[in-house]
């Protein structure tokens, strides 16, 4: 199904070890509205849609795994340098208690990742709603964590996730116009 190219899908740079800014960015590694989440919902959520947007669904579920790559690289870039108390003064020492240097899939929070995120009511517009809000709470938490970063290099890679996060969330409005459209349409017995 897949052929993985070994880059990612845009450039991460970093300024300088961060682990504060690390940390606001693990939001978007495991949190209810990061890239994993994101990825699995879609991907699941393909079996119960219509074949209409089936596609659409693989192929946003699909890129959200690179989005992951780059957050994960991200927050590896922010973080390799960092000493045990740069860790602990950025809030992450609970993190590097259990997981040393490695990625785990938490939030900003420390609470690990959970099933419980991942929507799928098996109603395509439902489910395809569902997944507007989800690009839409995405790009907000992108927002915020610029807003939060004086890292110019950083910026550049989270605006262009931001902007990967509109053009999602107009994709899926786009197919619940077009799910609708086939539902009203009169149907002759």
């Amino acid at each position: 199904m897949w052929i993985y190219e070994k880059k990612l899908q845009y450039p991460v740079r970093v300024s300088t070890c961060n682990p504060k800014l690390a940390k606001y960015l693990i939001e978007q590694y495991g949190g209810a509205d990061g890239e994993l989440a994101a990825a699995l919902r879609y991907l699941n959520q393909r079996y119960t849609i219509p074949d209409k947007v089936v596609g659409l669904l693989t192929d946003i579920g699909t890129e959200e795994f690179a989005h992951l790559e780059m957050i994960a690289t991200m927050v590896y870039k922010l973080t390799k340098d960092a000493t045990p108390d740069q860790l602990k003064e950025a809030g992450l020492d609970t993190h590097y208690v259990n997981h040393d240097n490695a990625l785990f899939y938490h939030n900003a929070g420390g609470v690990p990742f959970t099933a419980a995120y991942i929507q799928a009511k098996g109603d395509p517009i439902a489910d395809l709603y569902e997944d507007i809000a989800a690009e839409e709470k995405a790009r907000a938490t992108y927002q915020w964590i610029i807003n939060m970063s004086d890292d110019p290099d950083l910026n550049d890679g989270l605006r262009f996730l931001r902007e990967r996060e509109i053009i999602h969330a107009q994709r899926f409005r786009e197919a619940v116009e077009l799910l609708k459209e086939e539902r009203d349409r009169k149907k002759v017995f």
